[in-house]
């Protein structure tokens, strides 16, 4: 695994890219993220594809949007996580309006 350290927070552990995947019954794209002492899970729902993609956003376009922008999504949840904007069960969902 390599690390990419962005802030005083600490690292977003990347890994391979088998780490991201379409998780079917919640609709979205998938990864895991640690920084510092955290470890969860950001969702990337398929609407929010939408806005990224000229074509229908199938899974396999969505696992792809995602690698081809993958450090645009891991900032916004560094972003996320530092707000502690998470979700109930404690992990990190990006919509369309963290995209602007």
């Amino acid at each position: 695994m390599t690390r990419s350290c962005r802030s005083e927070l600490g690292c977003i552990g990347r890994r391979e890219r088998r780490d991201a995947h379409w998780n079917a019954e919640q609709q979205a794209v998938k990864f895991g993220v640690e920084i510092g002492e955290y470890r969860g899970i950001v969702r990337v729902p398929r609407r929010v594809f939408q806005r990224l993609l000229p074509e229908r956003p199938t899974p396999e376009r969505c696992v792809e949007a995602y690698y081809l922008q993958r450090t645009r999504f891991e900032s916004i949840a560094e972003r996320k996580l530092r707000r502690r904007q998470l979700t109930e069960d404690g992990n990190v969902e990006i919509s369309g309006r963290d995209l602007r």
